[in-house]
């Protein structure tokens, strides 16, 4: 089978499936309708941008369509940027301010405009022909390289913002689907801008064979980038759970306010009621809940916590968690607890999450913690 045919099924197979991808996200019901529309937009416009393996071996487009098609691709990292704060903050709106995220798209087709949309149609065709070599085509491919830079570290940015937001205020390891979900999302998008930048650079350096092979692997990558969002979709229907809009780091809280007699009550009242009450026996427990529950309001306990005792909110509970799982290994009446029992009863919710947290709390794992104090006392 010839390079062609294969680059041409493939971009086919590719498209129908993003296509088909996309309908599911529209349809689909959903508490976080704005993040599966945006989704499905940036699925819907690399669909358009990967047509042009193919389309042209069934239809023709005036040069002036061809172009806008070429340069929707321009709303790519827009959509993305847009769909990873959908994600994050479970109150995120669009509003008009994010229109700004258009301008990469129209700078590009002004700087088009004298001579590519003003000219005729044998003109529009030479420029088509030697884009690269036109002055407007070295600007925009620059100011193209420049635009998703920005947007790519303005995305990790905010994914390293949300993970620091996460460990402030929440001890549930299912908290943390979003980012991991988002973490492996960028990463994969990673992989695939950088294979396709390889293969952009190989036009014209490289024979013609060498150029349809990495076309054909950047669409095998296409192929297993759809699969791994629908089998994403399939096993976790329920992502995605945001973040407050308004949740900012402690860091940035602890800017405004002052270590004084009053904070160092505060900490005691922490740690008594943490000792006495036990309410890290939930697994659940958020740092609005603990707040509530201590009445102290929840920036200032934010502060108190992950700035003033240097701990992020998910270390200091598992801390106790770890130290109430220590007292029940080391028990001999209570020998015949599994830690399975164990970490469920301290406020874990997976065998994972309490080994790891053991671990660095301890230096050991619950079973050799239980042996070696065992031994110790016959």
């Amino acid at each position: 089978m010839e390079n062609s045919l294969i680059i041409s099924l493939l971009g086919i197979i590719i498209v129908l499936l993003f296509l088909f991808f996309s309908v599911f996200l529209v349809t689909v019901k959903t508490e976080k309708k704005l993040s599966n529309y945006l989704l499905a937009s940036f699925l819907v416009v690399t669909a358009i941008d990967i047509s042009v393996f193919f389309y042209g071996n069934f239809i023709e487009l005036p040069l002036a369509i061809e172009m806008l098609r070429i340069k929707i691709s321009n709303f790519k990292d827009p959509l993305l940027f847009l769909y990873i704060l959908s994600i994050i903050y479970s109150n995120f709106k669009l509003k008009k301010i994010h229109l700004v995220h258009v301008l990469p798209w129209l700078i590009s087709i002004v700087v088009l405009i004298p001579n590519f949309f003003l000219v005729d149609n044998i003109a529009k065709l030479q420029f088509l022909q030697y884009y690269d070599k036109q002055p407007e085509g070295h600007f925009l491919n620059i100011f193209g390289y420049i635009i998703s830079l920005a947007y790519f570290l303005a995305e990790i940015y905010y994914v390293l913002r949300y993970r620091k937001l996460l460990l402030e205020n929440y001890t549930d390891k299912n908290a943390f689907k979003n980012y991991n979900w988002l973490k492996q999302l960028l990463i994969l998008l990673t992989i695939g801008q950088f294979i396709t930048i390889i293969k952009n650079a190989s036009r014209g350096s490289y024979s013609v064979e060498t150029t349809d092979v990495l076309r054909i692997i950047t669409l095998l990558f296409g192929v297993f980038f759809i699969f791994w969002l629908v089998f994403k979709a399939l096993n976790s229907p329920k992502l995605f759970r945001g973040i407050d809009v308004n949740l900012l780091p402690s860091k940035e809280i602890a800017k405004e306010t002052k270590v004084d007699k009053k904070t160092h009550q505060q900490i005691e009242l922490l740690k008594k009621y943490m000792e006495n009450e036990e309410p890290f026996l939930n697994p659940s427990l958020t740092i609005r809940n603990l707040a509530q529950q201590i009445k102290l309001p929840m920036r200032d306990l934010s502060v108190l916590i992950n700035q003033n005792l240097n701990q992020h909110f998910f270390d200091f509970v598992n801390e106790y968690r770890v130290n109430k799982a220590k007292e029940i290994l080391k028990n001999p009446s209570k020998i015949e607890f599994t830690v399975l029992e164990i970490l469920y009863e301290v406020g874990f919710n997976s065998k994972s999450s309490f080994n790891t947290a053991f671990k660095k709390h301890t230096g050991t794992t619950p079973t050799q913690f239980r042996l070696l104090k065992i031994k110790k006392l016959t």
